[in-house]
């Protein structure tokens, strides 16, 4: 348990700066734009990593995870199904398309989705801390983001047509796809594939 804590707070911790302009500014100011975002990405990306460590290590030592409740088999049907806009929206935000510019924010929609489907699907602990944890930091993340008026990772990128938006769609659904069927079971250890029997 200990393993995904330590993930959750070093991923979550980066990035609540972007969240504190001034805290941000003056880290840029005493290191450089290049170093902080060199910084900022290899501490984001040993985050994910701790943090997939952490949980697929509980996945496999059930005792050490208690379950709090059984989640009925119609909420997995809902975490299946959630998942589909949640790949198009997390592709939508590294796309310029008419998606992202209706949505604004996709990858915190995305972060939001994937988070309640999957709140929705697991009752054991180590769920409810990592994706309860995911959703409370989109939720401050996003009031935070409207107060500040920043327009997200690709600036004010404008779409360049409808090509762009069955890209996006294209792309996040052979995600959807490739997690489905095989990738959520080789990265977490847990296929969704018996959550629909």
């Amino acid at each position: 348990m200990m393993v995904l804590i330590v993930g959750l707070i070093l991923f979550l911790g980066i990035h609540l700066l972007p969240t504190a302009p001034e805290l941000r500014d003056g880290l840029k100011e005493r290191i450089g734009d290049t170093p902080y975002r060199i910084l900022f990405s290899l501490l984001s990306l040993a985050g994910i990593v701790v943090i997939v460590l952490g949980f697929h290590k509980l996945q496999l030592h059930p005792g050490k995870n208690p379950i709090l409740w059984d989640p009925p088999v119609w909420t997995r049907h809902i975490a299946v199904a959630l998942m589909l806009p949640a790949m198009i929206l997390f592709v939508a935000s590294v796309i310029p398309s008419r998606i992202r510019t209706a949505t604004r924010h996709p990858m915190l929609i995305a972060i939001k989705t994937w988070a309640l489907a999957h709140l929705l699907a697991n009752g054991d602990l180590a769920a409810l801390l990592l994706f309860g944890s995911f959703l409370a930091f989109a939720v401050y993340d996003r009031i935070s983001v409207k107060k500040r008026g920043t327009t997200g990772p690709l600036g004010d990128a404008k779409p360049t047509g409808a090509l762009n938006d069955v890209l996006v769609v294209v792309i996040g659904v052979g995600l959807y796809a490739a997690l489905l069927f095989g990738g959520h079971q080789w990265l977490i250890g847990v296929s969704p594939i018996p959550a629909l029997g």
